[in-house]
């Protein structure tokens, strides 16, 4: 089951500091929403454990987080991979643009993709549709917070 999700946030910080947040593990981690770890492998590859809660099942990730098509400091690609054991799997990813906006802010605007299968792909579109939105949205305004408050 594939599902689209676009949003944006303003991030009152200048873009080389947000570029430099999104390529920060430590920021990266506090910003996912159940993430548990998250550590460098590379400097394109990190390798994560999230706990999420989707409707009754709730299921520990372990998985693959790459950065592609790195264009500093306007836009790259985040892409991950999970498996959840019994639960299933989820992967996905984003296309996260950057653009100045005044000299102390930044735009960020995100399109996510993504994709589920066993047994959460059972739970329904709307539910999924609803809690993947979510934590995109979490994701998001978490980063924003820290990186315009850091």
């Amino acid at each position: 089951m594939a599902l689209v999700i676009e949003g944006e946030e303003r991030i009152t910080a200048p873009i080389d500091k947000v570029w430099a947040a999104l390529n920060d593990p430590e920021i990266l981690k506090e910003s996912i929403p159940g993430c548990q770890s998250l550590e460098k492998k590379s400097d394109t590859d990190l390798a994560a454990t999230v706990v999420l809660k989707i409707g009754p099942i709730k299921a520990t990730f372990n998985g693959e987080v790459t950065l592609k098509n790195l264009k500093p400091p306007h836009s790259y690609t985040i892409q991950g991979e999970g498996k959840g054991g019994i639960a299933g799997f989820a992967k996905g990813g984003a296309d996260v643009t950057l653009s100045e906006d005044g000299p102390d802010a930044t735009l960020l605007r995100y399109e996510a993709k993504a994709d589920v299968g066993g047994k959460i792909a059972q739970l329904g579109s709307r539910l999924i549709t609803s809690t993947s939105k979510k934590l995109a949205g979490e994701f998001f305004s978490t980063f924003g917070e820290k990186v315009s408050n850091g």
